[in-house]
């Protein structure tokens, strides 16, 4: 009895709550996502960049019709990370305009594409304006290459030297660069350098064809410095790969464009099965005053790899590690990588001198056709003493999609994009700019035991058998220890061997064992250091 008269009145409490409480309010529906309200400004912001008119994707992402007719696999590709390109996983620092979209967005995306895909009021959508089709807005100076270069449809990859006659009175320090390719399709990848000597103004066209094979100007460049009192080595200003954004420096940094120079733009070419015509633009952002420090390049390993050892068996993966201690305070700009279709992984972690570790670079799924340059939102500032630790992953099995060859085959480093290479380099400045002495010695005296310590070293283990040398290519490598070959082989006497003078039987290995700064050019301090290394005298 008692206990029934417990539960009545829990049953009479629990109706006055209902008795007493105002009645439930239905649940507000969530206002309908728009494209003119929620998903222009997304795509916009994220998309649009490389997907307009002269760009190298495929379609153009700009107005609501453009964004409708794709929605279905724009929501494919961001479900499966492909779309926006940004390869980079590790998230203790940030990067300017990093493209990643937010869970937030992605929301947004999935809904609209799913509820129907409504316009919205689209007279209040403001399309993003690109002034002459320029990702930075209206250039300062824009410059033509000289002529068209022809890329043939098929065959090996070609690499060509193309001159900018820029020539300005004044000297200026540019902001940034930004390389408009009339055949992105073929474009592999392009180094830029300032000529001041003249010296790539003269050797342009000799051939019959706009520019001239390789980048033997350097090597004419260091030894007309040697005869002059002048500085006259050229010197770099960055690079383009395709799907790359251009950003300005920070602060006053700025690289600079002495007066009366020439812009030389090596180029890499893959051929796309297509006949293509290539005849580029450079932009340039300029800034009215130098810099307060210098920009430098610190790479890992150096020269791209070329002495780590890179050397990938059929079936097998290859793990690389190097490291570099900074001798100065430094604080670090922006990064990029660069590897060709084995690589799967490279990461650059710094350790601090009192442990802590920073991940500044980690990218778990490489892709050569999405390499691009990471601009730091802030300046990482990073002590003397610390170790910068890069590492690099290959895999040459079948279960790489990437890879070149089916079935695999052996890949060692090289500079066909069916060669293997790699390497990260930070961009940095000197805390202090009175330390950058210092810091570009250590960095030269990094590259100079990479090399001794390759020479020293053999690739090749006991239980792994070496690739054989081409038929005689081994019989020229040792030859070259002859400085009289050299001078015999010199067939236009300009103390250099030239790609085309080379028998073509001992071409790719000759080059790939003497050509230290890959311009398909051997020149004399190059032959020398090849002889020093195989005990020649």
């Amino acid at each position: 009895m008692k206990t029934n008269t417990t539960y009545q009145w829990i049953l009479l409490a629990v109706a006055g709550i209902f008795l007493i409480s105002p009645p439930p309010t239905r649940a507000v529906e969530p206002s309908a996502v728009t494209f003119a309200g929620d998903i222009a400004k997304i795509v916009h912001r994220k998309c649009t960049m490389c997907h307009r008119a002269g760009q190298s994707a495929p379609f153009e992402l700009v107005s609501y019709e453009d964004v409708r007719d794709r929605g279905a696999t724009i929501e494919a590709v961001i479900h499966d990370d492909y779309m926006p390109p940004w390869k980079p996983v590790n998230d203790n620092v940030q990067f300017a305009n990093d493209r990643r979209l937010t869970v937030k967005e992605r929301r947004l995306i999935s809904q609209w594409v799913n509820s129907g895909m409504a316009a919205g009021d689209l007279d209040t959508v403001t399309v993003p304006s690109f002034p002459d089709g320029w990702s930075l807005g209206k250039p300062d100076l824009v410059v033509q290459m000289n002529g068209e270069f022809k890329v043939p449809a098929t065959g090996p990859d070609i690499y060509r030297s193309f001159v900018f006659p820029v020539s300005l009175p004044d000297d200026k320090w540019i902001k940034a660069i930004e390389l408009k390719p009339s055949a992105r399709g073929v474009v592999h990848h392009a180094l830029f350098f300032v000529d001041t000597s003249g010296e790539a103004r003269k050797n342009d066209g000799k051939d019959g064809r706009p520019g001239f094979s390789g980048m033997s100007f350097l090597s004419n460049n260091q030894r007309s410095r040697s005869r002059t009192s002048s500085p006259r080595r050229p010197t770099s200003l960055g690079g383009y790969v395709p799907g790359a954004t251009p950003n300005r420096l920070p602060g006053d940094l700025a690289l600079h464009l002495p007066k009366g120079s020439d812009i030389v733009m090596q180029t890499h070419f893959h051929p796309s099965g297509k006949s293509e015509l290539e005849s580029s633009q450079i932009a340039f952002y300029f800034t009215d005053k130098p810099p307060s420090q210098k920009l430098v390049p610190i790479q890992v390993p150096p020269l791209f790899g070329r002495f780590a050892g890179i050397d990938v068996r059929p079936g097998k993966s290859q793990e690389i590690r190097k490291s570099f201690t900074l001798p100065v305070d430094i604080q670090g700009i922006q990064i990029s990588g660069h590897a060709h279709y084995l690589c799967r992984e490279m990461d650059l972690q710094a350790t601090l001198p009192d442990g802590n570790q920073l991940d500044l670079l980690c990218i778990d799924d490489w892709d050569l056709d999405w390499q691009d340059q990471y601009q730091f939102k802030q300046p990482v500032s990073l002590p003397e003493g610390t170790r910068l630790d890069v590492r690099l992953l290959y895999d040459n099995s079948e279960d790489n999609p990437e890879n070149p060859y089916s079935p695999p085959k052996r890949i060692a480093w090289g500079r066909e994009s069916t060669d293997e290479m790699g390497s990260i380099t930070l961009h940095a400045i000197a805390k202090n700019e009175s330390d950058r002495p210092a810091l570009e010695r250590g960095i030269r005296t990094h590259l100079i035991k990479s090399i001794r310590e390759a020479g020293s070293s053999k690739i090749s283990s006991a239980t792994d058998t070496p690739k054989p040398p081409a038929r005689g290519a081994g019989d020229l490598r040792l030859l070259l220890q002859r400085p009289g070959l050299f001078s015999r082989l010199d067939v236009n006497k300009n103390e250099q061997l030239e790609w085309s003078e080379v028998p073509e039987t001992f071409r790719k290995r000759v080059f790939d064992d003497a050509d230290l700064n890959h311009d398909k050019v051997i020149d004399q301090s190059e032959a020398k250091q090849l002889r020093d290394r195989l005990g020649g005298r």
